[in-house]
């Protein structure tokens, strides 16, 4: 079973932000993505964990990812033998 959480700080109003990556997410790992979750948090949390694993932090990598990159990092714990495609090319 595949987990994706996405941690977002309220007060910095990164919802949409963390909406529009959950959706990108769902969209490209519909047959592999049993599960994701947005979790409300404060402090300038931005983070993404995979089936555990924090493939994304904000404090730690400096910024957000661009949706290419965390397409790939996603990928790479819940279905590392797939093709993204253009993304893979790039």
């Amino acid at each position: 079973m595949n987990k994706i959480e996405i941690r977002y700080c309220t007060k910095c109003k990164w919802l949409l932000r963390s909406s529009w990556m959950a959706q990108e997410i769902l969209s490209t790992f519909e047959n592999e993505v049993d599960e994701l979750t947005l979790q409300p948090g404060t402090g300038g949390v931005f983070e993404i964990i995979a089936n555990g694993q924090l493939i994304w932090s904000r404090k730690e990598m400096g910024g957000f990812p661009e949706i290419a990159e965390l397409k790939k990092l996603v990928r790479d714990v819940v279905a590392p033998e797939r093709d993204l495609g253009c993304i893979d090319r790039k």
